[in-house]
């Protein structure tokens, strides 16, 4: 469900701005249970959307100029869409006109519009705001002018636009599991052909806690795209299209020609790929012990193979190795800051957050969050409830 609170401060803001009723679109952030680093490189990946996100309000106007406001940063930009270029430091700016300039050259618009949004997603999260963003502005085009843009033709818009002008080289599982995501339920995703399978999600006396280490970090900085680059170097010596294709035992074979960082970067992919397939089958034989040792295991390798942990996510997952209420815990998102994901005994939860908040304040003289979700539907229109 998303939240009611939410959509009619879009809808009110709206109307107050521009004097239209706005169709209104929600669009969620995103989790990912196990399976980090592994979708620029065709792999596997174990997503789901989440109740938390973006609402967008969109409307034609009918004036020379297009319009659109961030509510949260209380900032606006207009623009032409016969010349849409980046924002030299745009930011938020240029998620919308990435995606309008993506639309643009898939289906004509001959007519100006207005967008407002707002969202719920904790800033710095690693929840993927952006996603969602790019996601409610597609959806809300496709929508507002019936342009008959397929999901999937418009996950490639939104994550084209993150390349083209944002400037970072994601992969397809941000921006698939918040079009796709289902209510109870995770993706298990190749990110090869774009093969999907459902996994409905009965975590039963456990539940998913987000602890946000209030670290904030940015994908677009030069260690997210070098740890793309190593990957595509070493698929390219190895005469493969992506790590995908690579084992253990092949990667092994050009071993010599590695610095070991490099070689520690690729190993950590090929075990993180092999860990989501184990992961999948622990959740079909409802073993959660098993699938916390994954998460424990993938934390592991992000933080000592591929290393884009930091001190604060290291300190999070370490608490919750040594506290029994918890049965699996890693770090999500990009890396150098963000949320750790922890499976948490239910009737410990309080006490257990608690516990950290005191810890982790005392470790880093700041605060700690907490955040629960609930997996959630896929970007959907929503309508305001008639009182």
């Amino acid at each position: 469900m998303q939240d009611s609170i939410l959509v009619n401060k879009v809808d009110t803001a709206f109307k107050k701005r521009f004097q239209a009723n706005p169709l209104l679109i929600f669009s969620p952030g995103r989790i990912n249970l196990i399976g980090e680093h592994t979708d620029y490189n065709d792999g596997f990946v174990f997503p789901a959307a989440i109740d938390k996100g973006i609402v967008c309000g969109i409307q034609k106007n009918d004036k020379d100029y297009c319009e659109v406001i961030a509510l949260d940063k209380k900032e606006s930009h207009r623009f032409d869409l016969n010349e849409i270029v980046p924002v030299k430091k745009g930011w938020w700016k240029n998620y919308v006109l990435g995606v309008v300039e993506g639309v643009l050259e898939k289906r004509s618009i001959s007519e100006n519009f207005d967008i407002l949004f707002s969202g719920n997603i904790p800033s710095g999260a690693g929840l993927s705001s952006s996603a969602a963003l790019e996601n409610s502005i597609v959806f809300s085009l496709n929508e507002l002018f019936d342009l008959q843009l397929t999901k999937k033709e418009m996950i490639f818009i939104s994550q084209k636009a993150e390349h083209d002008f944002v400037g970072v080289k994601c992969g397809i599982m941000d921006q698939f599991a918040s079009m796709f995501g289902e209510s109870n339920a995770a993706i298990l995703l190749d990110c090869k052909n774009l093969n999907a399978e459902i996994f409905p999600i009965y975590f039963n006396e456990y539940e998913l806690l987000l602890i946000n280490t209030n670290v904030k970090h940015s994908l677009a900085d030069s260690a997210y795209n070098n740890r793309r680059e190593v990957c595509e170097k070493v698929a390219k010596m190895l005469h493969v299209s992506a790590l995908r294709e690579v084992s253990e035992a092949q990667l092994n074979s050009i071993k010599d020609q590695l610095s070991k960082e490099d070689f520690d970067k690729v190993i950590y992919v090929i075990q993180e790929n092999n860990r989501v397939v184990e992961a999948s089958k622990a959740l079909q034989n409802k073993n959660i012990d098993k699938f916390g040792q994954l998460m424990f295991a993938s934390h592991d390798g992000l933080q000592h193979q591929y290393k884009v942990s930091c001190k604060e996510l290291d300190f999070l997952v370490d608490m919750a190795k040594e506290n029994p209420a918890v049965i699996g815990a890693r770090m999500m998102g990009g890396g150098f800051g963000g949320c750790t994901i922890n499976l948490v005994y239910k009737e410990k939860s309080k006490e257990y957050q608690e516990q950290i908040k005191k810890a982790y304040a005392k470790a880093f003289l700041k605060e700690c969050s907490f955040y629960n979700v609930h997996l959630n539907n896929g970007v959907q229109r929503v309508h305001l409830d008639k009182k």
